[in-house]
C-alpha cells in the first residue's frame, strides 16, 4: 500500500457514521487517542470537521479541526501506518484550508510534539511558522510542544 498508485476517495467530510473507522486509525497512530464517544460527540458539533480518505471503504488517513471565530485549529492529522510518505497527510491539509478559508477562517494553528520530524517538514513545506513553545505539554511522555501558525 505505499505506493501512491492505490485508488483511494476523498478527502470526504467524516460524519458521526465514521466515528468507530476514525477511532480505531487514533489508536494504531497515538499514544492517547480520543475515545469513542468523545469522536461521536464531537462530529455531531459544527465548529468540529473532520475530513478522511480512503481506500476500498478503510479509512486510511484523516484530519481533524475546529472553525471558531476565523481560527482553524488542527487537533490530529494522522495516517494509518502502511499507508505514509504517499502524499495523504498533504492531501488533507491542503483540502481541510481550502474548504474552510471560504467559510471565513482567517489563521491555522496547531501543536506539534517537538520529536515528530515528519509532521515538522509537513507543515514547514505547508509555510507554517514557530510561534511558541509549550514545556511538557505530552502528558503521555512530558514531550514539549511546537505551537505553529499561518495566516490564511
Amino acid at each position: 500500500m505505499k505506493q501512491q498508485s492505490f485508488d483511494v476517495s476523498g478527502p470526504l467530510r467524516l460524519t458521526p457514521r465514521d466515528a468507530v473507522a476514525l477511532s480505531a486509525l487514533e489508536h494504531l497512530c497515538f499514544s492517547s487517542p480520543w475515545k469513542l464517544e468523545q469522536l461521536e460527540r464531537a462530529l455531531e458539533l459544527p465548529h468540529f470537521i473532520a475530513y478522511g480518505i480512503k481506500y476500498q471503504e478503510k479509512l486510511l488517513a484523516y484530519i481533524s479541526l475546529t472553525h471558531i471565530a476565523g481560527e482553524l485549529e488542527i487537533l490530529n492529522l494522522a495516517t494509518h501506518p502502511e499507508a505514509r510518505r504517499t502524499g495523504l497527510a498533504r492531501r488533507l491539509l491542503i483540502h481541510a484550508v481550502s474548504d474552510t478559508r471560504r467559510l471565513g477562517a482567517e489563521r491555522l494553528v496547531l501543536e506539534v510534539r517537538t520529536g515528530n520530524i515528519p509532521a515538522r517538514n509537513l507543515y514547514a513545506s505547508f509555510g507554517m511558522i514557530q510561534t511558541g513553545l509549550r514545556k511538557h505539554y505530552y502528558a503521555d511522555t512530558g514531550e514539549d510542544a511546537l505551537v505553529l501558525h499561518k495566516m490564511l
